[in-house]
């Protein structure tokens, strides 16, 4: 299969990436691929930093010319080396300062992106908690494939529509998902398939995130 072929190939030249678009309508831009004997690919983001996926969620590959970052300057390698934070300590401190659960953000995370910090949605929506630009701009994010920013804009988001529904979370979700509009228009989780599933899915990881740190702390049977 000539789509097989592409995405089992080596590293890519220097000034090129590999644009990787999945049937989900995620996209990733990766430097380098490996097929496994499981019959899935490891698609390499950045360094080690990885993500695996079924070949047959692979819709299609198209090579690319990478950008340059926009965080950093081409003439200053020094900053380029800096070490980024972990999304494990952003989400840590966007929860504190939000007041938003630490797992309840981490659940969104995995179900909008799956950590891929790059990934881009067929409608437009980009990074690890998924902004649409305009939403990214409402909240004063500029680089929504900054992790740091991304993770800060979505928390206030999610926190926004916390309030806005009284803590309501599968109408937060919803909102999140679908717009506060659709919401606000069917007065509940609009019956839009997607949606739906969405808020199923980031609840059910939710619970099973709370279930497993209250396991871990000692008090699961209170």
């Amino acid at each position: 299969m000539a789509l097989f072929a592409a995405l089992t190939a080596g590293t890519l030249h220097a000034a090129t990436l590999d644009r990787v678009t999945l049937t989900s309508g995620f996209e990733m831009d990766c430097v380098h691929r490996e097929a496994l004997p499981s019959g899935r690919i490891r698609l390499y983001t950045s360094g080690d930093n990885y993500v695996e996926v079924d070949a047959a969620s692979i819709r299609a590959v198209t090579q690319i010319e990478a950008p340059v970052p926009a965080t950093a300057p081409a003439r200053q390698p020094q900053q380029a080396s800096a070490a980024k934070p972990e999304v494990h300590d952003l989400l840590q401190h966007a929860g504190r300062q939000h007041n938003v659960d630490f797992e309840l953000l981490a659940a969104v995370v995995h179900a909008e992106s799956a950590g891929h910090a790059h990934a881009v949605s067929r409608t437009g929506a980009q990074g690890l908690m998924q902004l649409m630009p305009g939403t990214a701009r409402e909240l004063g994010v500029k680089n929504a494939f900054a992790p740091e920013q991304n993770i800060n804009g979505g928390s206030a988001y999610l926190d926004q529509l916390l309030t806005r529904y009284h803590d309501n979370l599968p109408l937060a979700l919803a909102a999140y998902n679908a717009g506060p509009g659709a919401v606000d228009k069917y007065r509940g989780v609009p019956p839009f398939r997607e949606t739906r599933a969405y808020v199923a899915r980031v609840i059910k990881e939710f619970n099973r995130r709370k279930i497993a740190q209250r396991r871990s702390t000692g008090v699961a049977g209170e």
